[in-house]
């Protein structure tokens, strides 16, 4: 698959009109919701259109009329799971308490791995293949948010608020430690067992990265 410019001339065509009915959005929404299910089932290529349809309980014209094709599918999904994915990041720093913040940011993330395993697993598969869709978006959108709050951090550590470490690692880390209960979840749960049963362990989960991050970000008495 080659790689695609994250633009919305390449994704719903509904979206493209002047206005959008309510009819319009929500059929966009049944189609995105059940192209999840069949992407991350079946990867990109092993999905197809017939099976995304019936899945979303409408015809194939029907659905063609809001996606042309199957890689507009794709591209929507990763669009809506991206800005999903940077909603937490984005609020980073808005309050004046780092502790707090990165407490919330942990929690979100965590939150996010528990609500929307799938779209996070299709997520990192497209990481993994090189980003062939995103990669434009990760060199630009993604690397300028990134460097901004790394920015915030950097202000917090020369306030003498947090612990010098350094702020994209530590960024980094989030993203490792909270998606791995979701890109992981078979592993998780077949290594926890009954305990997961009903998500509980998140909240385990939860505790014990705060209180790692937190612990390591406290400044250490002089």
């Amino acid at each position: 698959m080659t790689r695609v410019a994250l633009t919305p001339a390449n994704t719903a065509r509904a979206r493209q009109t002047k206005k959008r009915t309510r009819i319009q959005a929500e059929n966009e929404a049944r189609i995105l919701d059940a192209a999840l299910e069949i992407f991350s089932s079946y990867g990109f290529r092993g999905a197809t259109v017939d099976q995304i349809a019936d899945l979303a309980g409408m015809t194939k014209p029907n659905l063609l009329y809001y996606f042309r094709r199957k890689e507009d599918i794709y591209l929507a999904i990763l669009r809506r799971t991206l800005e999903l994915w940077l909603q937490p990041l984005e609020a980073l720093g808005e309050g004046d308490d780092p502790v707090a913040e990165i407490r919330s940011y942990i929690d979100r993330k965590l939150e996010m791995s528990r609500e929307n395993p799938k779209a996070s697993r299709l997520y990192a598969m497209e990481i993994m293949q090189g980003a062939p869709i995103l990669g434009g978006v990760l060199e630009t959108r993604l690397k300028t948010l990134v460097d901004d709050k790394a920015e915030v951090v950097r202000r917090w550590i020369a306030e003498g608020r947090l612990a010098p470490i350094d702020p994209h690692h530590l960024i980094f880390m989030i993203w490792a430690t909270t998606q791995h209960y979701a890109d992981f979840d078979v592993q998780v749960r077949a290594t926890l067992g009954e305990a997961t049963g009903d998500n509980r362990h998140f909240e385990t989960a939860t505790q014990t990265l705060e209180a790692i991050f937190l612990n390591g970000l406290l400044p250490k008495p002089q």
